[in-house]
């Protein structure tokens, strides 16, 4: 097989995993239960089944105390991230939701520049205000039409994204540290983390961890499966060979179909402003992509 064809495959891989991911929210929005609870079992079932893939391949989950460290640090992270990002789908919708947790490009780019030592580049000075317009376009102006949930729901979104970012980063470091574990013993790690997490702030909250019906039971499997599973093992067996570039577009596939699923399946309203406004904040997403590279190369060395 010469490599063209095998960078071809590499990246039906990545767009395929990167469409079933763009399924995850709406996975969360259609199961019947809280929002907490529904992450709770994607990463408890989801580190079930990487636990089962892990070991079948003769991989191993232990590491370094380093390393331990940090994958609890990921996993206290990815709770996080996965609680703020459920509640925002449930009050903004899983396309608006899905486009704020993807800010996270831009919380990474500062991140280089302050822990780093970056420079402060064009595509992250252009990027953070075209943003900010794309989203004033696809949430509307008016706030008064916003109802009173709304601004909760887009802060939730935000801070979906600054979790998500320090999520990345633990996780990075964690791989550089824990020599000999493979990055889906990482994830199993980290998912079990957060499911001890995630258990306690349903408890908190007074969510039931019951699952009501086994239709929920079936969709609650489904999504660990797409989301934790199956969609990250097609994008990461991929990034080796394919280029960075195309990384950054083809990934811009999760947000954008959520927020076709979300018209689609939501009835979300979607007119010109709102179109322009996308198309704006996912350009700026993928630009401000292109600043963060550096950052995630160095997270790894950290």
């Amino acid at each position: 097989m010469t490599l063209p064809e095998h960078r071809g495959y590499a990246v039906v891989r990545l767009l395929t995993g990167a469409v079933m991911i763009s399924f995850a929210p709406v996975f969360v929005r259609v199961i019947e239960v809280p929002p907490t609870t529904s992450a709770f079992y994607r990463t408890l079932f989801g580190g079930a089944m990487l636990f089962v893939l892990v070991r079948a391949a003769g991989g191993r989950l232990h590491g370094s105390r380093a390393a331990l460290v940090a994958l609890a640090t990921a996993g206290a992270f990815f709770a996080a991230d996965l609680w703020a990002w459920h509640h925002s789908i449930w009050i903004v919708g899983p396309g608006l939701a899905t486009l704020l947790a993807n800010f996270q490009v831009f919380f990474m780019a500062l991140v280089g520049v302050a822990r780093f030592g970056e420079r402060f580049r064009w595509q992250l000075a252009t990027a953070v205000p075209l943003a900010l317009l794309g989203l004033s376009l696809v949430v509307g102006l008016d706030r008064q039409a916003w109802g009173p949930d709304y601004s909760w729901g887009i802060g939730f979104g935000l801070l979906t994204a600054v979790a998500y970012a320090g999520y990345l980063l633990s996780l990075r470091a964690a791989r550089v540290r824990g020599r000999g574990v493979t990055a889906a013993g990482d994830l199993t790690v980290a998912s079990f983390v957060s499911a001890v997490f995630l258990g306690g702030i349903a408890l908190v909250e007074g969510h039931p961890l019951a699952i009501p019906t086994a239709m929920d039971g079936s969709l609650l499997v489904a999504y660990a499966s797409v989301a934790q599973v199956l969609g990250w093992v097609l994008i990461s067996s991929s990034l080796r060979v394919v280029p960075a570039s195309t990384v950054g577009l083809s990934l811009l596939l999760q947000p954008s179909l959520a927020l076709v699923w979300d018209v689609l399946f939501f009835a979300r309203p979607f007119g010109a402003r709102e179109g322009v406004g996308a198309a704006l904040t996912l350009f700026a997403i993928w630009l401000g992509s292109r600043s963060a590279r550096g950052t995630r190369d160095e997270a790894a060395e950290t």
